[in-house]
C-alpha cells in the first residue's frame, strides 16, 4: 500500500500500511530529523519514504499537525483523494 502522510507544510509519500496515531506521529518524529547513522527503531519498520508515486496509487492519506499550514499542492491532492472516497484521517 501506498499513502501520504502530510505533517504541517511538509509531506512524506510512504510505501506501508495505513498507520495509526501512534505510528503516525512516531513517523513524522522520525523523518522530520535527519539523523545521520541512525537506523529505522523495529517498531517503524513497515514504513519507507518513496521519491516517486502515482498519484492514483495513493489509498490512505494522514495528517499531522504541525507548525504551518498545509501547502496549497498537498491540500489539493488530499482534496482529490477525498473526492475519491478516501478517508483522510487528521490527528489532532
Amino acid at each position: 500500500m501506498v499513502g501520504i502522510l502530510v505533517h504541517g507544510d511538509n509531506h512524506f509519500i510512504v510505501r506501508g500500511p495505513l498507520p495509526d496515531q501512534e505510528i503516525a506521529l512516531a513517523l513524522v518524529q522520525h523523518w522530520s530529523l535527519i539523523q545521520i547513522g541512525t537506523t529505522t527503531p523495529p517498531l517503524l519498520d513497515r514504513w519507507h519514504i518513496v521519491s516517486r508515486e502515482f498519484r492514483e496509487n495513493l489509498e490512505w492519506a494522514v495528517v499531522v499537525p504541525g507548525d504551518r499550514e498545509t501547502s496549497a499542492a498537498v491540500a489539493k491532492l488530499l482534496a482529490e483523494l477525498s473526492a475519491r472516497g478516501i478517508i483522510i484521517h487528521r490527528i489532532d
